[in-house]
């Protein structure tokens, strides 16, 4: 069975860790009310903030600017400003009737979480319900939406070798190692690129 931490970490390189600390995530948890997945912790300690193949964003809840925490807050509040119960939806665009959700609330207990996203528009939410697996929905941009039940590891994994991880058609590939872009953290500061360690891709 694939260690799917492992394997995303050795396309990505070594650990940065330039920011990793167990008390900012122990402030966020008790903001949040939920625990985040141990391997999206491990791997946004490892190399966050960064942009990762020119598309995917990990944010980091111990950095001022780019903080996980203040983008999780913003983006639950303007994804339950949508009047939902009032669109019109069809059966194949409403996550309620995709997917069995009872309700569709953002940053509840139950609700969905942002948790990652990318310049395409896609947002990854985290399913945390109370006594069962977590799981993912991604929203394409457009009013698609997926859902993945595997670990975020797996997720990331998944989407950095190709394969469609925000609904049909959605791949982003590029062959050769994966470009890393480490956020600025200053306003004079200026992003940082490297590559990943050579995947034979």
């Amino acid at each position: 069975m694939t260690d799917y931490l492992a394997a995303t970490m050795a396309m990505l390189g070594p650990a940065q860790n330039r920011y990793a600390d167990l008390a900012a995530w122990e402030r966020l948890h008790a903001q949040l009310d939920i625990r985040l997945p141990t391997d999206y912790q491990a791997l946004v300690d490892a190399y966050a903030p960064i942009h990762l193949n020119g598309h995917l964003y990990l944010l980091h809840p111990a950095t001022e600017r780019w903080n996980l925490g203040q983008w999780i807050t913003d983006t639950v509040r303007a994804w339950n400003d949508v009047p939902w119960d009032e669109l019109d939806l069809d059966a194949d665009e409403d996550p309620r009737a995709l997917f069995g959700l009872t309700e569709l609330r953002f940053g509840t207990r139950n609700g969905l979480w942002p948790i990652a996203s990318t310049d395409r528009g896609e947002t990854i939410f985290l399913r945390a319900p109370d006594d069962t697996v977590p799981w993912f929905l991604v929203e394409d941009g457009e009013g698609g939406w997926a859902r993945y039940d595997i670990s975020f590891a797996e997720w990331l994994y998944r989407h950095l070798i190709g394969e469609d991880m925000a609904g049909p058609n959605t791949s982003a590939f590029y062959p050769g190692p994966v470009q890393l872009r480490r956020l600025p953290m200053t306003a004079d500061e200026r992003p940082e690129p490297w590559s990943g360690p050579d995947r034979g891709m």
